[in-house]
Protein backbone atom coordinates (compact mmCIF):
# COMPACT_ATOMS: atom_id res chain seq x y z
CA UNK A 1 0.00 0.00 0.00
CA UNK A 2 1.41 3.58 -0.39
CA UNK A 3 0.84 6.41 1.66
CA UNK A 4 0.92 10.20 1.13
CA UNK A 5 4.62 11.79 2.60
CA UNK A 6 5.19 15.33 2.84
CA UNK A 7 9.35 16.13 3.19
CA UNK A 8 10.07 19.28 4.57
CA UNK A 9 14.02 20.76 4.87
CA UNK A 10 15.41 23.33 6.93
CA UNK A 11 18.49 24.40 8.43
CA UNK A 12 18.45 21.56 10.76
CA UNK A 13 17.63 18.82 8.60
CA UNK A 14 14.62 16.45 7.22
CA UNK A 15 10.86 16.53 8.61
CA UNK A 16 8.67 14.10 7.23
CA UNK A 17 4.71 13.62 8.28
CA UNK A 18 1.74 11.51 6.51
CA UNK A 19 -1.21 14.03 6.26
CA UNK A 20 -3.47 10.90 6.37
CA UNK A 21 -1.94 9.25 9.66
CA UNK A 22 -2.78 12.59 12.24
CA UNK A 23 0.42 12.07 14.25
CA UNK A 24 2.84 10.16 12.39
CA UNK A 25 5.97 12.04 11.63
CA UNK A 26 9.82 11.56 11.47
CA UNK A 27 12.93 12.94 11.04
CA UNK A 28 16.48 12.86 9.89
CA UNK A 29 19.87 14.48 8.73
CA UNK A 30 19.59 13.25 5.21
CA UNK A 31 16.55 12.83 2.72
CA UNK A 32 17.53 8.93 3.20
CA UNK A 33 17.56 8.56 6.67
CA UNK A 34 14.09 10.69 7.32
CA UNK A 35 12.89 8.31 4.49
CA UNK A 36 13.76 5.15 6.18
CA UNK A 37 12.53 6.88 9.86
CA UNK A 38 9.00 7.63 8.41
CA UNK A 39 8.52 4.24 6.38
CA UNK A 40 9.56 2.58 10.29
CA UNK A 41 6.49 4.92 12.04
CA UNK A 42 4.40 4.57 9.44
CA UNK A 43 4.70 0.39 9.82
CA UNK A 44 4.02 1.35 13.73
CA UNK A 45 1.19 3.57 13.35
CA UNK A 46 -0.62 0.68 10.86
CA UNK A 47 -0.08 -2.15 13.13
CA UNK A 48 -2.11 -0.07 15.69
CA UNK A 49 -5.02 -0.07 13.58
CA UNK A 50 -8.18 -1.79 12.69
CA UNK A 51 -8.58 -3.30 9.12
CA UNK A 52 -11.27 -0.47 9.10
CA UNK A 53 -9.74 2.77 10.49
CA UNK A 54 -6.62 1.48 8.18
CA UNK A 55 -9.67 1.40 4.83
CA UNK A 56 -11.20 4.79 6.05
CA UNK A 57 -7.47 6.82 6.53
CA UNK A 58 -5.89 5.12 3.50
CA UNK A 59 -9.05 5.95 1.63
CA UNK A 60 -8.42 9.65 1.07
CA UNK A 61 -7.03 11.37 -1.65
CA UNK A 62 -3.64 14.27 -1.07
CA UNK A 63 -2.81 16.19 -3.39
CA UNK A 64 0.34 18.44 -3.68
CA UNK A 65 0.54 21.71 -6.06
CA UNK A 66 2.58 24.90 -6.74
CA UNK A 67 1.26 28.63 -6.68
CA UNK A 68 2.80 30.60 -8.47
CA UNK A 69 2.57 34.13 -6.16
Amino acid sequence: MKVSVIVEKDKFGYYAYCPELKGCHSQGETFEEVMENIREAIELYLETLSAEEKEVLLSKEVITASVEV
